[in-house]
């Protein structure tokens, strides 16, 4: 009789006899005692490689696999309805001062967006067009819209460098399609600033999930839906400007893109906030000064 080799002891019982009882199930008999405190599992030693290759497979079938981390929360920002107030304030100044004849009587030709002027080198057109619209209409559908989407836009990265980079995203936009379109082109409004906006926010929330979501819905669906939304609205209306709307969008994307990069947390930092949006005002005021002095 081949002698009996110990492959598994335990200070519970329980353990010893589950183990035995994996071994009768696959035919090979085995024994339980008691020693030295602990419960021990004895085979015979013709059996023992045997054994031990099932147990093992036992243990790791049984094995809990631990629930995969929750992936951290989207960060939010405070002080979102400030950047979007102000984006109002601004629109609502601006027609305000023009309805009523409050400064130059030919503002509003001084700071369209006049492509042949642009491409003589009044790049601050680009800027001064975006506060800017034909009429009541115009305005109240860029407000509306604006508010909107600019709060969300500053929940998501900040008030003030939500709107810098909205501002700076829509005036390159501009500049571009003044640069690359005919000289006979003019245009108004703050649309390709609303559609920056959807652009970073799209991007920045993409990049932001491509990095916790293990589903492509959520990491993917932020893109589509803002790539869907400007299909949607970007093409409404008689005097569109679509080369403005989809320039504003792509440029957009890449900044939220940019923004979303682990590298540049600390510009969404509280204090990197109000610097950012001196910035953005400071940015606007030059223009004005630019165009009306």
């Amino acid at each position: 009789m081949n002698p009996l080799i110990e492959i598994h002891s335990s200070p519970h019982l329980a353990e010893c006899e589950e183990r035995a009882f994996v071994l009768t199930a696959v035919g090979i008999p085995s024994e339980v005692t008691f020693e030295g405190g602990l419960f021990r599992l004895w085979v015979d030693e013709s059996v023992v490689v045997l054994a031990t290759r099932h147990l093992a497979q036992y243990e790791a079938e049984s094995r809990v696999v631990p629930a995969p981390p929750p992936p951290p929360p989207e960060e939010r920002h405070g002080g979102a309805w400030i950047g979007a107030l102000l984006y109002a304030f601004v629109l609502l100044g601006a027609s305000f001062a023009i309805a009523r004849g409050i400064g130059p009587l030919d503002a509003f030709a001084r700071g369209e967006l006049d492509a042949s002027r642009v491409q003589q080198g009044e790049w601050w057109r680009a800027v001064t067009a975006l506060v800017l619209h034909r009429d009541a209409e115009h305005l109240a559908g860029n407000l509306v819209f604006g508010v909107w989407i600019g709060y969300f836009a500053g929940r998501r990265l900040g008030p003030g460098l939500a709107w810098c980079a909205i501002v700076l995203s829509a005036s390159l936009a501009n500049l571009l399609d003044a640069l690359i379109g005919p000289a006979v082109y003019r245009s108004v409004g703050a649309s390709t600033a609303l559609f920056a906006a959807i652009g970073i926010l799209a991007a920045y929330t993409w990049r932001e999930r491509h990095r916790t979501a293990r589903r492509w819905a959520p990491r993917w669906g932020p893109l589509v839906a803002g790539i869907v939304l400007l299909g949607w609205t970007g093409s409404q209306g008689e005097n569109t400007d679509l080369v403005a709307h989809a320039a504003g969008f792509v440029l957009g994307a890449v900044t939220g893109s940019l923004l979303a990069l682990p590298s540049a947390s600390r510009l969404r930092q509280r204090t990197t906030q109000g610097i950012a949006g001196l910035a953005t005002f400071a940015l606007l005021a030059v223009a004005w000064i630019r165009a009306l002095v």
